[in-house]
């Protein structure tokens, strides 16, 4: 059932314009506790000309660091290394050292391999990853049930 739903998800996002992806992502990360409230955690900036940037956001909310984004709503192509390389080059234009590329496809084995042997950071979130992350922070998605049952927390009531 978790599958369908990863699916339908990547479908539905599909299905919307690469703004509307730009900010799903920087609402994903919110939600994973980046930068603190969605206010002034961070800006989509895509646009033509952005600089192969398409947003920023703090890594905590003291705002300590900003990591870049790069968001890439494809379909059936992978992402490959030249991808990642622009990505990197924009990263060094803003003398940044973290970025997170994130894409409703795949990357291909010669992306991943540069993005883990170059001096930035950088990670890269696919499809299904992205898919299983807005599960998880419920991004997207809506809780239908949830059944908490309770029991007596031994381990409190210890005195020593």
């Amino acid at each position: 059932m978790q599958q369908g739903l990863a699916d339908e998800l990547l479908q539905t996002i599909k299905e919307h314009s690469p703004a509307f992806f730009e900010r799903l992502v920087l609402d994903l990360l919110v939600k994973m506790g980046y930068g603190g409230t969605r206010k002034d955690a961070g800006a989509a900036i895509g646009r033509s000309g952005d600089g192969g940037i398409d947003g920023v956001i703090k890594e905590d909310r003291l705002g300590l660091d900003v990591v870049y984004i790069q968001a890439k709503r494809w379909e059936g192509t992978a992402v490959g290394r030249p991808e990642i390389q622009k990505f990197a080059g924009a990263l060094q234009g803003q003398r940044a050292k973290k970025g997170i590329f994130i894409t409703t496809s795949t990357f291909t084995n010669h992306a991943r391999e540069y993005a883990s042997r170059i001096d930035s950071k950088i990670v890269l979130i696919d499809g299904d990853t992205l898919a299983q992350l807005m599960i998880d922070y419920n991004v997207g998605v809506t809780p239908v049930a949830v059944y908490e049952i309770k029991r007596i927390d031994s381990d409190y009531f210890t005195e020593e």
